[in-house]
């Protein structure tokens, strides 16, 4: 593993030598996060097909964003091994999962006793200590700081002392060295999920040895899909006139390449209503039908409107095939559940994600709320491998245009 000094270059040729700029998103969603690992499993397979068994998503996208869940799955595709190459294959993700998934969310005691135990340790303190979770964390990203990923990140956590988003973003290391700090805090402090894991505190000094307070929850109270961060850590380059991205003008989205990945919703079930939830307290937002009602809505709303805007701006520059929004809103009972790792719904979030590729692909209806299907746009899985193809054009016409050409893949 490099030392905290030593930078490592981006595998992919800047922008400024392509025609796109290409973006991958990877929403929040603790366990349901073998949602997006079937997903990605298939995406890089298909890179694969086109660039050989050594392809991997870290070597086509100028940035990857994740939040909470999908930060850590963010920094598993883009942290270097000792050979510099990513850490994690997509496929080793999904195993990553239902290896340790049990350990960091261990299951209840059921019964009338373990109800009420149930109950009383959801009122008076955290569902889980974190102490698997953070230990696994610094145990697989090790010294990696954020400067060091193979390809541009943005991770989004929330400071619950400052009242505001920080956003850790690889374009903002030069500028804010203050927010290159080891991967592992990232990923902990964006996964510290309200009512589930504890706030994470930590100080992260710079080179001249100032240090900076964090004091960090999840990522999710202000992004939860983090797909718009990203654009907009993007765009800003363009303003600043950052080289690698010069011959992009402001707004230009005709030039960008969006996949974004949900880790399924419930909203078809429509478990709550204003009846309902008329008649809650403090307590009834935090716990309801062994749900917490408060941190369902902001997640959702959060990912639903970031979803939306996406949409409403690529369609309207004639750029809508260049987004690409994988969602699957029909999740029922424990299968939305964030913390459920019994064998059974383990094998059910496997189903879904094997499922939703198989689901034709569709975008976000403001008025309802659920997914609609696009005509003639085929299946998710259809989706991936047109999406596939651009991506490996792309990296290969960068090369070709590259002062410093790569050897292809293959």
């Amino acid at each position: 593993m490099k030392q905290d000094g030593e930078i490592t270059l981006t595998s992919n040729p800047p922008p400024t030598y392509g025609n796109l700029v290409t973006i991958l998103s990877i929403d929040g969603g603790g366990i349901r996060g073998i949602i997006p690992a079937t997903i990605l499993a298939c995406l890089e397979s298909q890179l694969q097909e086109l660039d050989g068994d050594d392809a991997r998503i870290a070597d086509y996208f100028d940035v990857i964003a994740g939040t909470s869940t999908g930060g850590l799955v963010t920094a598993m595709l883009t942290a270097p091994n000792d050979e510099k190459r990513p850490l994690f294959a997509a496929k080793d993700i999904k195993p990553f999962y239902l290896e340790h998934g049990p350990k960091i969310f261990p299951q209840r005691r059921w019964g009338i006793f373990g109800w009420i135990m149930n109950i009383f340790r959801s009122i008076v303190g955290l569902n889980y200590d974190g102490k698997y979770l953070h230990n696994l964390i610094k145990e697989k990203l090790g010294r990696t700081r954020l400067h060091q990923t193979l390809t541009s990140v943005v991770i989004p956590t929330f400071d619950i002392k400052s009242l505001q988003p920080s956003i850790f973003s690889s374009y903002e290391v030069k500028r804010s060295p203050s927010l290159d700090a080891p991967l592992a805090d990232i990923c902990i402090g964006s996964s510290a999920a309200p009512t589930y894991f504890p706030a994470y505190f930590f100080e992260n000094q710079d080179k001249e040895g100032k240090a900076r307070e964090l004091n960090l929850i999840d990522g999710g109270v202000a992004a939860n899909n983090p797909a718009l961060v990203a654009i907009s850590q993007v765009t800003k380059q363009v303003f600043d006139k950052n080289p690698d991205f010069l011959p992009i003008k402001p707004m230009d989205y005709g030039r960008f390449l969006v996949i974004s990945i949900g880790t399924g919703s419930p909203k078809s079930e429509q478990k709550y209503n204003a009846k309902m939830a008329a008649k809650w307290g403090v307590l009834g937002w935090l716990l309801h039908g062994g749900s917490t009602p408060l941190v369902d809505v902001f997640t959702q709303a959060s990912a639903d409107m970031v979803d939306f805007h996406i949409s409403v701006v690529f369609q309207a520059l004639h750029s809508e095939d260049n987004y690409l929004r994988i969602q699957d809103d029909t999740l029922h009972g424990t299968d939305a559940s964030v913390d459920v790792t019994t064998k059974e719904n383990l094998g059910n979030l496997m189903k879904i994600g094997e499922r939703l590729l198989k689901k034709p692909v569709s975008r976000v209806n403001l008025e309802t709320g659920l997914s609609v299907p696009v005509e003639n746009c085929g299946t998710n899985e259809e989706a991936l491998k047109r999406f596939a193809k651009l991506l490996s054009d792309e990296k290969r016409l960068r090369e070709t245009r590259s002062p410093n050409p790569k050897k292809n893949l293959k």
